[in-house]
């Protein structure tokens, strides 16, 4: 491993939130390094090579007839979540060959860890009809929120307003070309309605209730709402915005291999851009402070990186 980003899921992970990591577990899934040695099966690879993986793992045996959707497979796992792989937040990980993405020539390899949250993102806005894009709502601002707006500007989106509290992460996503406002200061859907109408569609990459119902009030009639933030395994749904305004609720869950690939080749064009989205770098023996604080609500806006391919600072 050269390094693994946290995130917001091995945060829960650590708190014990969301009951998807348990005590004694590897987490990590978010992640670039080395190949350190190929078993059987790894042909057209070679130790050295800069490479991320793709977490999502489907049985051998049913890899072809699930290209490009293998997060539909009933009996897929994920490294970093499933509770008996050792994952990522380790200085070695075993991964299925298949799985392996080579990085673009010439992106630093710590970049690569950022491949997987984006392709998260651009995951969820090809959910949505390319036609919603003209005027488009995020809510949330956070590492997946920003990644949501590279895609979206990938996918030739227009107009794209952020709805964050945090003001370090609405600095950050205007640096990314989006619109900000702050829920704190009103209503999102007045605040819209202000500066030039609802939006055509949303991602809402928080997923409470509040913020759900943000991306129903906030849309037009008609429009798709991609739920693709997993803050509560439960929320409230205001059933008529969805019914009688004809609104589409459509959720989204990692990536199918396509997605991934071309996650790659979009940090491998802009990599200048993409560190932006890294707030710090991290020596493997401050992970658990960063961790805590990351728990506390530090305020850090972007990513935060473990790093495994430097020496550590002794103390």
């Amino acid at each position: 491993m050269a390094a693994t980003g946290i995130c917001g899921s091995d945060v829960h992970g650590y708190t014990g939130e969301n009951g998807r990591r348990f005590p004694g577990q590897v987490m990590g899934h978010e992640s670039s390094g080395t190949i350190a040695a190929i078993g059987s099966g790894g042909g057209g690879l070679a130790v050295g090579t800069p490479v991320t993986f793709n977490p999502v793992v489907v049985p051998a045996e049913d890899a072809a007839a699930y290209a490009g959707r293998e997060q539909h497979h009933p009996r897929k796992h994920v490294i970093g979540v499933a509770a008996d792989i050792p994952a990522a937040f380790a200085d070695y990980v075993v991964v299925p060959a298949r799985n392996i993405v080579p990085l673009p020539d010439g992106l630093p390899i710590e970049l690569g860890a950022l491949i997987e949250p984006l392709a998260v993102a651009v995951h969820a806005v090809r959910r949505l009809p390319q036609e919603s894009l003209g005027r488009v709502l995020v809510i949330g601002g956070g590492p997946i929120g920003q990644s949501i707006v590279i895609a979206l500007r990938d996918a030739g989106a227009g107009t794209v307003i952020v709805s964050e509290m945090d003001a370090a992460r609405r600095e950050l996503v205007q640096r990314l070309g989006a619109e900000t406002i702050d829920p704190a200061a009103g209503p999102v859907a007045e605040q819209l309605r202000e500066r030039g109408g609802l939006a055509d569609a949303a991602l809402d990459a928080v997923g409470i209730t509040p913020t759900l119902r943000d991306a129903l009030t906030s849309t037009v009639l008609g429009a798709p709402i991609c739920l693709v933030g997993m803050g509560a395994p439960q929320v409230a749904l205001d059933a008529f915005l969805v019914s009688t305004e004809e609104r589409s609720l459509i959720g989204s869950f990692t990536y199918g291999s396509e997605d991934f690939t071309d996650a790659t080749e979009i940090i491998g064009a802009e990599p200048d851009v993409y560190r932006a989205l890294i707030s710090r770098e991290i020596d493997v023996i401050d992970a658990d402070s960063a961790f805590s604080a990351l728990a506390a609500g530090d305020g850090t806006p972007g990513k935060v990186l473990v790093r495994f391919d430097r020496e550590e600072q002794t103390r």
